[in-house]
């Protein structure tokens, strides 16, 4: 009778921390289209019950805030457009994060766990003096938080008592909200005046036709024993006949052999594809949220999940995991 009282207690409080929760989701996107973590964020969003909002921060946004309106979950669109805004800048996107929090009163700010929001998301809780959560993946109630520890091998569970909780999402443990059956209202915000502390100067960006890494259904990967840049190269040519992204481990990176946007794992990007094809060394870190595994000779991947663990050979007997 006692656990049957305490469990209608908890789930009192869950229900009622719902009914007064609001949450913003601040949106990355370049402009043009929106960055599809933010879909994911927004994914998160609802399960915290109560409003989401979207803020939308650009030069010419309106594209990308009349994308977010036919989101399903989203309630209201606040759209705020300034040249200081050009290249994001954690440094004058706060000031506008701050008074809209102030503004609308919300419980939660939230964004994607990549570049953006890792670069953000800190800055936010600093000037609110709370405590962030970072790379959230997964939300047990408004106020209980899970993530992972120790590159991925202890999962925690965060309890955050913080007036307002300010956090990042792990955008591959979380579905993609649907981008169509939504009609939130948009709205028009002033941008607070600009800081003035650091300028945008330029980005270079590294282009691709191979799909997204962190957002790839396939991954081919490989490391320092590859023993050169050339040799990734037959990487490159199985990843364009798998229709697959290409990843790299620390060391290759450090080695010179590709570029650093291509690093995956506890120091580089996050990815959760359906297969992972590691070449060379230890791929355990890379794959925690990965359903198979094709691994080759002498590769030290450890079973940690629950995985398939998959010979080599399977890349010649069956492709049933491409989709």
């Amino acid at each position: 009778m006692l656990s049957v009282k305490l469990i209608s207690l908890l789930s009192l409080k869950t229900s009622l921390l719902q009914r007064f929760q609001s949450t913003l989701v601040i949106a990355e996107h370049n402009n043009e289209t929106l960055t599809p973590v933010t879909l994911n964020a927004i994914t998160a969003a609802k399960r915290l019950g109560g409003e989401v909002s979207c803020l939308v921060a650009g030069t010419s946004c309106d594209k990308v805030a009349q994308e977010l309106s036919k989101v399903q979950g989203v309630a209201k669109v606040l759209v705020a457009q300034h040249d200081v805004y050009k290249g994001f800048l954690a440094e004058e996107l706060t000031p506008l994060v701050l008074a809209t929090q102030k503004q609308f009163n919300y419980t939660h700010i939230c964004a994607g766990a990549s570049a953006f929001g890792k670069n953000l998301i800190p800055r936010v809780a600093a000037k609110l003096d709370v405590a962030p959560i970072s790379d959230i993946i997964e939300i047990k109630s408004p106020d209980t938080f899970v993530r992972t520890i120790y590159a991925g091998n202890v999962i925690c569970t965060v309890q955050c008592d913080e007036a307002v909780k300010v956090f990042s999402v792990r955008g591959t443990s979380f579905e993609a909200a649907p981008t169509s059956g939504g009609s939130a209202s948009v709205e028009k915000v002033t941008p607070p005046p600009p800081v003035g502390l650091s300028e945008w100067i330029e980005q270079k960006l590294t282009k691709s036709d191979r799909p997204e890494l962190t957002s790839a259904k396939v991954v081919v990967s490989g490391g320092r024993g590859l023993k050169s840049g050339e040799n990734f190269k037959l990487l490159y040519d199985l990843a364009d006949q798998l229709h697959a992204a290409v990843g790299a481990s620390r060391a290759a990176v450090d080695a010179g052999f590709v570029p650093n946007d291509l690093q995956v794992g506890q120091t580089g990007k996050i990815v959760a594809p359906q297969c992972v094809i590691w070449s060379t060394a230890n791929c355990t870190p890379l794959v925690s949220n990965c359903s198979y595994i094709c691994s080759g000779p002498g590769n030290t991947c450890k079973d940690s999940t629950q995985n398939f663990i998959l010979p080599w050979e399977y890349l010649e007997q069956s492709n049933t995991w491409l989709g």
